[in-house]
């Protein structure tokens, strides 16, 4: 059993963190095809970020972008992406059919511009969902205050949802609570349940990012001794919300009439501190129930020389809040941190989103 294969038999599924024509259509190792068969990709995740680096770094676009003069860019762009979005899909049906729906599944987002605005984030998850027309999408939709609700809305409308750019474990428990609302609503309604199912995108690496060089600037032996340590520490307490959330009365009842449990997933698990063991944000987040979605490069890092140890999260709560309160004592503000990093997450986005609107805008 490969690295990859010893994380999926732990209940860890393996998602790409990435998608664009070359990869849909190329007979590369690393095309999608391909990665399912040699790296056990069960899913991918899509963001405004690939999306413009896929658009603008190839000339395989053009063509189609072409066929759009006449448009706005925001309706080429909404093309262009479903198109590929669509090809996944059904590239990854037989992996959706296989796993009852659990897996094989493709995430698009909503306009990053629409972070802060519920019912325009609602009424166009609805459109993405209805032209797009595939049963294993799932619309991918900011945990910003004004997302909270839109996650009910459309988790009662029997959508599919990915909740994105979760950073702290308030949020994230604030994220499960609108989920189960969501099928809660569904069920008062009289509608199944068992169709729908969700994820939540927990952002590791960026948090070691903003906190490493504070505990340097700090450079005491005990500030030293706790750098990469919050993102995972942090990560933890959001599935020790999760244990519990599933074990809980409410989820019992909503589990007997089909539901299936929002999973945690590890998004931003490329490492970007070169002193960090590429693998890290991989072998240390194994647990039942969860989502690692890898850029290309950790993915393939993964499988080449990842040594994965079993569930690495049963057991280390009590040492991950212990963690937690050593930075605090130090001064680290994490919460602080955490809502600034939700602020320049959605900004990364849309900036993404407007430069590729300007390149678009350019061709037609």
């Amino acid at each position: 059993m490969n690295p990859l294969q010893s994380l999926s038999a732990e209940g860890t599924s393996i998602w790409l963190d990435d998608l664009s024509r070359e990869r849909l259509h190329s007979d590369s190792p690393t095309s999608l095809a391909n990665l399912i068969t040699s790296h056990s990709v069960v899913g991918v995740t899509t963001n405004p970020s690939i999306f413009q680096q896929a658009i603008t770094q190839s000339d395989l676009y053009a063509p189609a972008i072409a066929q759009h003069r006449g448009k706005s860019p925001e309706d080429a762009i909404t093309a262009l992406t479903s198109e590929d979005v669509r090809n996944a899909c059904d590239i990854l049906q037989p992996i959706f059919l296989a796993s009852g729906g659990k897996d094989g599944r493709v995430s698009i987002e909503v306009d990053p511009r629409l972070a802060h605005d519920t019912q325009r984030t609602v009424l166009q998850a609805h459109e993405l969902w209805n032209s797009i027309d595939r049963p294993n999408l799932m619309i991918k939709v900011p945990a910003t205050l004004a997302g909270l609700p839109a996650i009910t809305s459309l988790i009662s409308a029997g959508i599919s949802v990915n909740v994105t750019l979760i950073f702290s474990a308030k949020r994230y428990a604030e994220v499960l609570e609108a989920y189960i609302t969501g099928l809660q609503h569904r069920v008062n309604l009289g509608e199944p349940i068992g169709h729908i199912h969700s994820v939540a995108s927990f952002f590791i690496s960026r948090v070691d990012s903003a906190v490493d060089p504070l505990l340097e600037a700090i450079g005491t032996p005990e500030a030293l001794a706790l750098r990469g340590v919050a993102a995972i520490a942090n990560a933890k307490v959001a599935y020790e919300i999760f244990e519990s959330s599933i074990n809980s009365p409410t989820w019992v009842g909503l589990a007997r009439q089909g539901a299936h449990p929002q999973r945690p997933l590890w998004a931003s698990t490329g490492v970007k501190n070169p002193a960090y063991n590429k693998t890290r944000y991989v072998v240390e987040l194994v647990a039942p129930h969860t989502v690692n979605t890898m850029p290309e490069a950790t993915l393939l890092s993964v499988g080449e020389t990842g040594e994965p140890r079993g569930n690495t999260m049963s057991g280390t709560f009590a040492e991950a809040h212990a963690q937690l309160t050593a930075l605090a004592q130090l001064g680290v503000d994490l919460p602080a941190i955490l809502t600034e990093l939700e602020r320049d997450g959605v900004a990364k986005f849309e900036a993404s989103w407007n430069e590729l609107i300007s390149v678009v805008a350019a061709q037609l």
